[in-house]
């Protein structure tokens, strides 16, 4: 693999980790702010971070 495309990878895996973390931090803010939405919160979480790992991964194999 060259060096640009692992540059590429490194910032795909990078901008996905920090994304999965703002979008954890926010839910478990809302959570502390209104533990009876905890269960929705949660939820919503989950489905965009999945959405986030899943453009992570189109993005890392369109790299190579």
């Amino acid at each position: 693999m060259e060096i640009p495309k692992l540059v590429g990878a490194g910032l795909v895996v990078i901008g996905a980790g920090l994304g999965i973390g703002k979008i954890g931090a926010a839910a478990l803010e809302g959570m502390a702010r209104q533990p009876e939405q905890a269960g929705k919160l949660q939820t919503a979480m989950l489905i965009a971070a999945a959405l986030v790992e899943g453009l992570a991964f189109a993005a890392l194999f369109a790299v190579n």
